[in-house]
């Protein structure tokens, strides 16, 4: 088995993969190292969701990288990726207010948008309820994804066309860096040797790092989300956002009124309480999931965010959900909850534990829209 490699990445989500991808666009050979028998994280654990629109300006030049990126992978295989659009669904004028903001920023940064009137909106989204919509904001760029099925079909894809080397169930207990090379030792006693080395699981940087993980800002965030039954006949186009997405996203505080909107909520509402936003997103089978909620911890202490589910959140979700579009069922047939990782000061943790090993972690929420236009920068900038 060979074991010498340009470049080792460990984990074996969206943000390792890219980061694996450019570096295999760059000739370079690469062995990407996953614990599990296949990702099991954040990168299968979230609405399957690529949106720039809600990003702020850096992020969303990353996002917008990444569409392309995206595009030109599902042209060589199918990725399960849709290029439906993205809408942002006002309930009040507050919130037409900030997308009528937000197209004009928008506007002047030449990313596409599209005001929608409410009847534009109900027309276009089946469902959609004329008491709760005022309008919308439409990215018609905008992609879907079914995260789990499009992670290992990347991962087929780099194998066939790049022979990117993929090693499943590899468990990584250290990493270190001589005068000569940088090494992954794993479980089972074998070494893989590189010049560098890429550390891009949150899980993996807590075992190989735990003083510099303890020490770090990165915080975690547990967020509940649900899967109706399949609808049958109906379909819902795109990623849907709504009044509590307009008021949450990053995007948004660029606009002029945001912070006297904001300033306006109520701090001890039950959707503040536990960070709730209402999405929706039609799967392949025809259900819609529903979502999602979030609860934090200092990374260190995450496990005080508990394993259960909060049956109070899924039914707040569900009664908001209720209030915005008419679905031919609610009835739930799954409910989990994801975890992923971000910093507190800065917009993604990265740090050298020695020259050629770099640990890039902590994307937050960012991570399926921001992943690919992120790691072909950091892998450029490594390799400058």
């Amino acid at each position: 088995m060979t074991t010498k490699f340009d470049l080792i990445v460990v984990g074996g989500g969206i943000l390792g993969t890219f980061h694996a991808y450019h570096a295999l666009k760059r000739g370079l050979s690469v062995a990407l190292l996953e614990k599990n028998s296949l990702p099991q994280g954040a990168t299968v654990r979230n609405f399957g969701q690529v949106v720039p629109s809600g990003m702020d300006l850096k992020w969303q030049n990353f996002g917008r990288e990444s569409l392309a990126i995206y595009n030109e992978l599902q042209e060589q295989t199918n990725l399960t990726i849709r290029k439906n659009g993205s809408v942002y669904i006002a309930s009040n004028d507050e919130e037409m207010q900030l997308i009528k903001e937000l197209y004009e920023i928008n506007k002047n940064n030449s990313y596409e948008s599209v005001l929608l009137s409410k009847s534009e909106c109900i027309n276009k989204f089946d469902g959609l309820r004329s008491d709760y919509c005022k309008g919308g904001l439409f990215f018609p760029q905008e992609l879907s994804v079914d995260s789990a099925e499009m992670i290992l079909k990347l991962h087929a894809l780099l194998k066939e066309k790049f022979n990117l080397k993929i090693f499943y169930n590899t468990t990584v207990l250290e990493t270190y860096e001589d005068d000569r090379e940088c090494t992954a030792v794993t479980s089972d006693g074998t070494e893989f040797n590189a010049a560098k080395i890429i550390i891009c699981g949150g899980h993996e940087f807590k075992t190989l790092y735990p003083t510099v993980f303890n020490e770090s800002d990165l915080e975690v965030s547990k967020l509940q989300m649900l899967q109706t039954k399949p609808q049958g006949i109906y379909s819902l186009q795109g990623n849907i956002l709504t009044g509590l997405s307009i008021r949450r996203y990053e995007a948004f505080e660029e606009c002029a009124s945001f912070e006297k909107i904001k300033s306006m909520e109520d701090p001890n509402s039950f959707e503040k309480k536990f960070g709730v936003h209402i999405l929706f997103k039609q799967a392949l089978d025809g259900s819609i999931i529903l979502g999602d909620s979030h609860e934090y911890a200092d990374a260190k202490d995450s496990d005080n965010l508990g394993y259960d589910l909060n049956m109070e959140i899924d039914e707040f979700m569900i009664n908001e959900a209720k209030k915005i579009i008419d679905l031919p069922t609610y009835e739930i047939q799954r409910r989990w909850f994801g975890i992923y990782s971000q910093c507190k000061t800065k917009d993604i943790f990265e740090h050298n534990p020695s020259p050629n090993i770099h640990i890039v972690t902590g994307i937050g929420g960012k991570g399926m829209t921001g992943s690919g236009g992120f790691s072909k920068f950091n892998i450029d900038k490594i390799y400058t």
